[in-house]
């Protein structure tokens, strides 16, 4: 029965989340007989030592959480000029025909000032995002590694990381909606509103509450699939890259080396998650601009060809992103002397079982 597990459990390169950390940077493993309560008295110990909190901890998650609003609030901030064209180009390809022409259209109608439209709710938005993002990332991943036990958790770490990131998104999107309609109208509707106080009162007044909340369906449908996509493949190109091309250890790789493997592997995590979800971005956007539409209806619309309009941008756009937001979240996690999980390795206990010690 082992032997059918053993080629897959030496190919999945995920992070199996029980491993402790110790001062000097190597991996110690609880003995199979260990209880969690002994588990967890060791990863106090070394947290006593060299951390700030111990791993898993309500202070852990708490900065994280902080790692997670800078992160995505200040990077999605900064990229709302690119935002805003590419949104355009999703609710009027006629007019906006491309990025550079977007931008000449822009500018030449609202002023360089244009471009910044949107940046409040943006700001505000994906701060709590990211908030919810990040911090119940780290819940869900422990929580679901402890059901799932040691050595489950890392036959299966693959769909662990999934999982975890899937469940920790359907929250952030629920924080991030009222912001993301707001910031569609005012970037989308010339006229309609320049700032975010105007918009709010006006959307309110015009459909309710559901004015802010009519889009996070198609939120979980671009999201969602983008942040599985982010954790998983940024996890995985993460090990191939301390595999494969650093010449040394993660452990011998001083602060400033990993936070380099972590921007490389951020920014192809960044590519894929963009085209995974931008047909659910284009739906998202123009359902926004208009009332009384439905995502299908929407979708319908736009056929095949329309929700790929606009692709090129949000790559760069993503891309840059998701690069960034892991280098900014990982050297938070630093600052603040956090655990930071090393590559993985099979646990000993199931080594045994699989006759690979002797």
């Amino acid at each position: 029965m082992f032997s059918s597990i053993a080629p897959l459990a030496r190919l999945n390169p995920f992070y199996a989340p029980h491993f402790q950390l110790v001062q000097d940077g190597v991996r110690k493993r609880a003995e199979p007989a260990e209880a969690p309560t002994a588990r967890r008295g060791l990863a106090a110990a070394s947290a006593a030592e060299e951390y700030s909190c111990e791993y898993g901890s309500l202070k852990f998650y708490a900065l994280c959480g902080v790692g997670g609003v800078l992160s995505c609030g200040l990077t999605h901030t900064a990229v709302v000029p690119l935002d805003l064209v590419k949104c355009r180009m999703q609710v009027d390809p006629q007019k906006y025909k491309s990025i550079f022409n977007g931008f000449s259209v822009t500018v030449k109608e609202d002023g360089v000032r244009g471009l910044a439209k949107g940046w409040a709710p943006t700001f505000i938005g994906y701060s709590m995002q990211g908030l919810c993002k990040f911090g119940f990332y780290e819940v869900f991943k422990i929580l679901y590694g402890n059901m799932l036990g040691e050595e489950n958790a890392y036959l299966w770490r693959t769909s662990l990381y999934l999982a975890a990131s899937a469940s920790a998104e359907f929250f952030a999107d629920i924080a991030l909606a009222p912001m993301e309609a707001a910031k569609v109208r005012i970037q989308t509707q010339p006229g309609y509103a320049n700032t975010l106080r105007q918009a709010v009162p006006k959307m309110f007044g015009e459909e309710g509450i559901w004015a802010f909340y009519k889009g996070v369906a198609p939120l979980w449908m671009r999201q969602i699939p983008y942040t599985m996509m982010k954790f998983a493949c940024f996890e995985r190109t993460v090990e191939a890259l301390y595999k494969y091309v650093v010449p040394k250890p993660r452990s011998e790789c001083t602060k400033a080396e990993q936070l380099v493997v972590t921007f490389i592997a951020g920014y192809i995590a960044g590519v894929f998650c963009a085209i995974v979800s931008h047909p659910a971005d284009s739906v998202v956007s123009v359902l926004n601009k208009e009332k009384g539409s439905s995502a299908s209806q929407v979708l319908m619309r736009l056929g095949f060809k329309g929700v790929w309009k606009g692709l090129f941008a949000r790559i760069i756009m993503i891309g840059t992103l998701t690069a960034l937001q892991w280098f900014i979240y990982d050297s938070v996690k630093v600052y603040f002397r956090l655990p930071r999980p090393p590559p993985p390795e099979m646990p000993e206990s199931l080594k045994k079982k699989l006759g690979l010690t002797e």
